[in-house]
């Protein structure tokens, strides 16, 4: 917020911009950069662990108590990435505002040199500080979630039960190692494409997430009286779908020119 309102961005493009236009599907750079935000938003890893944070919660284990659990459930995940929305956006913002649009544009910058260049730009000494800060804690965020997700999936999935500080290890190399690698191998440069990439690996896993979870929670059978009604079974099918189906179309994309991934 602090560096928003340094940067003062046009509010009213702001909000044409958050309309889709046929943009996305003809220019590829556009539609990696959104599948990325969606990826990177929604995370599937999350679908997991904001639905085992419900079995920890004290409630009465009968139909009020279930349905207050199921109410709160819901109010917690929207809150959750609404926020997660706003963030992303706000990032996106700034970024459009500072480096494309300011007195001094410069079009051609990566995360690396993004803190670097927020100050002279905006001039305020301490716009790279609160960036570098917001990028911390992000980084936290994501670590944080990532790790509670793990061991859901570990205990509930696999039955694959350990010490907290090993499974925190575990988890953590299988996603540090490979990046410290490829930062190593291809240097400073290749972290800002490693970023979006794995952001739109993240957006291509949710299809396998959504699906299951709009078919278990549309049928009696498996969560009786708590299951969907018709219209959110529909409207989740159809946001599924459009999930599924951007990322198919990303995918035929990157195979006819896959030279998308490094560009």
């Amino acid at each position: 917020m602090f560096e928003l309102a340094v940067v003062r961005p046009n509010w009213l493009d702001v909000g044409k911009g958050l309309i889709p236009t046929s943009q996305l599907f003809i220019n590829p750079d556009m539609l990696f950069i959104a599948i990325g935000i969606m990826g990177a938003t929604v995370m599937p890893h999350n679908l997991y662990l904001h639905s085992a944070v419900i079995q920890t919660r004290d409630y009465s284990r009968d139909h009020p108590g279930r349905r207050s659990a199921i109410r709160y459930g819901t109010l917690d995940s929207t809150i959750s990435l609404l926020f997660a929305f706003f963030i992303n956006a706000a990032i996106l913002i700034l970024a459009a505002a500072a480096f494309y649009f300011s007195s001094t544009p410069h079009r051609d910058v990566d995360i690396q040199d993004a803190y670097k260049l927020l100050s002279p730009i905006l001039g305020n000494k301490g716009a790279s500080t609160v960036f570098a800060l917001a990028l911390l804690a992000s980084g936290q965020n994501s670590t944080i979630t990532g790790t509670l997700a793990g061991q859901v999936v570990m205990e509930g999935f696999i039955n694959m039960k350990m010490k907290p500080v090993w499974r925190r290890l575990l988890t953590r190399s299988l996603a540090v190692i490979p990046a410290v690698i490829v930062a190593a191998a291809m240097g400073d440069e290749a972290v800002g494409k490693l970023l979006v990439i794995s952001q739109v690996v993240l957006s291509m896993q949710l299809s396998f997430a959504v699906f299951p979870l709009v078919q278990f929670t549309s049928q009696k059978k498996y969560v009786g009286r708590y299951a969907n009604s018709i219209f959110t079974s529909v409207v989740a099918v159809v946001v599924a779908l459009l999930i599924a189906g951007l990322n198919i179309f990303l995918l035929v994309r990157v195979f006819q020119d896959p030279a998308a991934l490094t560009a």
